[in-house]
């Protein structure tokens, strides 16, 4: 048995030692291997390039004899129709060939952080009738030569590349799937980290250890780029972060995979039992057979199109959609056409998610810094995973894969990465039933069908669910389950020696609720600040708020002492549009476009109707707060401005907080009839509780754009309601 645990070692070190030697000599890394990647199906365990946590237990992997649910698609011979098409396949070749070729990558060690398509200016873009051929296609390249930072525009038919200045910022770009992956093989090539996880009782075959962002607290050795090591037992469940090894902590150089300094200050903090932590259906055992199956059927098929693959046309709607290695998910160009002219009307030229902060709320040396920001730190299109047809997204969607570049520019498929359907859960659009007195026997109702894109992240143990639902009066909801935007996955849990609360000192904090025998959920929040770019009836708009005050009413004006009045106003700087939402001081948010009238004379416009509205209580100088200062406010609008996309900055990697949302915002810059950004933070304080374990239910919120005024009168009061000819006969798999 010894010497079967010496060979398992040596092989552990011989993987680190190989891992260290790719890095130092800027060899290829293993995965993602894009020649593999290519034209894989979604089926197979290493089709899409690996996640940061990719479990490295076999057991773990997915089942290799699932069968595809659908036909994988092949992308190399794809070209762009659009001019926001992404970079295909044979343009991320192209880029990285340039590149490989330019003076400033020859025999220099380099990886490429970001490589996708640099947008034409928005004017081209408005301006461009169908037909018309393509502008120039140009790279955006983000990339670290030598160690050192460039942001470059590479013209794939010119070949030139043209540097851009970033001016004098703190931070590093977003971290490559390589480099996540590295690192948590990195430490296993040190002596000492291997004896101090053997000390704690745990066999290096059964260790997973992740990736975790350092953040800025102001420390001389983040001079250069350092990552934080923590790790877990897998032994006995798939479900290791329920296993922390608790108060270990290897601060490492993420370069040149030097482990910097090792803190072990748990040893006497057991790890947890694996004992009713795995989530998996396979192994629970009696499952609770709680419902009939239920699905959407459509017998004339569906009701949406995606032409040439990225846009999307369905009832009264219209956008471009595309993935976005670091957004995620980005909506272009949404219109929606008037029932009246049959005119297609700008609504929002981009929407996307800018930046997820997630701070934990112990400080503790173990978990101070873990005050994640999940775009610019991790890419949320990177870690974007395949959706499950039938669970994630109901049997009538369609699905769309990311293209995406390795650091050494070869493009890999993540497939199945969004799922666009459209969706009835038995909601009502509008209705009206005539009261019984009048004598008018009226019931007027209309079902309301909803068209979804969906994405989901799997940001290590949380995963983001995040929706953009389109609806036929107008209105976009974005939605997040935890835009809607939903929050699923594992908590992030610390080891405690607790096995029940009856032992915890009254006085002690435990900075979160203890949940099982020596596990406690840290409190924490989650913020997600989205990207609106707003073009309501055109680029020039103005930002109202509308005030609700109470009045008094003169002596004798009337039996009433009070009611509310409606108060406008246009917004003239950025510092009149930052707004703390208030529950005692309410207001409605509207974004106009002041030369276009109804013909009562109302500006058309949308208005965002908030929701998910925690708000930061740290403290305006904590490091973490200074870096996510872009929570400050709710609400913030911003001129358009093209460098201006990411709210914690261009590089948010160790940054210090000094190109974000918030210090742009204090430019103060007039705002009225310009081209306008709005910019809107969902917020969640999540305080665990046992339900949460072993794996959390979702949670959602949502925020709306909804029309105000945009239209002449409600834009569905012409739509059909169902009547039974027209719906497919279903029959209980019983009585057929």
């Amino acid at each position: 048995m010894e010497g079967r645990n010496l060979l398992r070692l040596l092989f552990l070190l011989f993987i680190a030692a190989a891992l260290l030697l790719i890095t130092l000599l800027n060899l290829p890394y293993p995965t993602p291997n894009a020649a593999a990647v290519l034209d894989c199906t979604a089926d197979t365990p290493w089709c899409t390039s690996r996640n940061r946590f990719q479990p490295k237990n076999p057991h773990l992997l997915q089942n290799p004899t699932k069968k595809p649910t659908r036909h994988p698609r092949r992308h190399s011979s794809d070209v762009p129709h659009h001019p926001l098409d992404p970079l295909t396949v044979q343009e991320f070749n192209k880029a990285s060939s340039i590149l490989k070729s330019h003076a400033l990558f020859k025999n220099k060690p380099y990886a490429l952080h970001s490589l996708v398509l640099e947008e034409p200016d928005k004017p081209v873009i408005l301006t461009r009738r169908k037909g018309d051929p393509l502008p120039p296609r140009k790279a955006s390249v983000i990339a670290r030569v030598d160690g050192v930072s460039h942001v470059l525009t590479v013209d794939l038919d010119s070949h030139e590349v043209i540097p851009k200045k970033t001016g004098n910022i703190s931070g590093y770009p977003t971290m490559t799937i390589e480099d996540m992956t590295s690192s948590t093989w990195a430490p296993l090539a040190n002596a000492d980290f291997n004896r101090t996880i053997i000390g704690r009782g745990v066999d290096l075959t059964d260790l997973a250890c992740l990736p975790i962002s350092s953040g800025w607290f102001g420390d001389m050795k983040e001079k250069r780029r350092l990552i934080k090591v923590q790790c877990y037992s897998m032994k006995g469940t798939a479900n290791f972060y329920m296993r922390p090894i608790e108060g270990l902590t290897v601060l490492l150089d993420m370069d040149t995979k030097e482990v910097v300094e090792i803190s072990d200050k748990g040893k006497s903090i057991p790890i947890p039992k694996a004992a009713n932590t795995d989530y998996r259906f396979s192994e629970q055992g009696n499952p609770l057979d709680m419902l009939n199956p239920i699905s959407m059927e459509q017998p004339k098929g569906p009701s949406f199109v995606i032409e040439d693959g990225h846009l999307v046309k369905w009832a009264n709607w219209e956008f471009h959609l595309k993935p976005d290695p670091r957004a995620g998910v980005v909506i272009s160009r949404a219109m929606v056409r008037d029932p009246g002219t049959g005119e297609m009307r700008s609504v929002m030229y981009k929407g996307f998610t800018s930046e997820l902060f997630v701070p934990y709320m112990d400080p503790t040396d173990a978990w101070y810094f873990k005050t994640y920001m999940d775009a610019g730190e991790y890419g949320f299109g990177l870690q974007a995973m395949p959706l499950d047809p039938l669970n994630d997204c109901p049997r009538n969607a369609q699905f769309m894969d990311g293209v995406f570049a390795a650091a050494d520019g070869k493009p890999y498929v993540r497939s199945n990465m969004i799922c666009v359907f459209e969706s009835y859960a038995g909601d009502i659009g509008w209705r009206h039933s005539e009261s019984p007195i009048t004598g008018m026997e009226i019931r007027e109702v209309r079902p309301k069908v909803t068209l979804v894109v969906r994405m989901a992240a799997s940001v290590a143990n949380y995963d983001y669910i995040m929706d953009w639902e389109f609806q036929t009066d107008g209105l976009i909801r974005v939605k997040k389950f935890p835009g809607q935007v939903g929050l699923s996955g594992i908590l992030m849990v610390k080891g405690t020696s607790y096995v029940n609360m009856n032992q915890v000192n009254q006085q002690e904090n435990l900075y979160g609720t203890l949940l099982s025998e020596n596990v406690i959920g840290v409190i924490h929040d989650h913020y997600i600040t989205y990207h609106l770019d707003m073009d309501v009836d055109g680029s020039d708009n103005s930002f109202v708020k509308v005030n609700l005050k109470r009045q008094r009413t003169s002596p004798g004006e009337s039996p009433r002492r009070s009611y509310l009045k409606a108060l406008r106003n246009v917004a003239k700087t950025e510092k009149d549009a930052q707004v703390k939402l208030k529950l005692y001081d309410p207001s409605e948010f509207h974004m106009i476009n002041p030369s276009k009238k109804t013909r009562v004379g109302n500006p058309t416009g949308y208005k965002v109707v908030p929701g998910g509205t925690a708000a930061s209580l740290l403290d305006l100088d904590d490091p973490p707060q200074k870096r996510g200062a872009f929570t400050n406010n709710q609400i913030w609008v911003t001129p358009y401005n093209e460098t201006e996309q990411w709210a914690g900055g261009l590089f948010v990697y160790q940054n210090q907080g000094e190109d974000t949302l918030a210090v742009w915002s204090d430019r103060d810059r007039p705002i009225e009839n310009k081209d306008l950004v709005l910019w809107y933070t969902l917020g969640f304080h999540h305080v665990p509780c046992q339900e949460d374990f072993p794996i959390m239910p979702t949670v959602s919120s949502s925020f709306d754009l909804k029309p105000v005024n945009f239209f002449e009168s409600n834009p569905i009061l012409r739509a059909p309601p169902n009547v039974e000819k027209d719906l497919p006969v279903c029959k209980a798999a019983a009585s057929a």
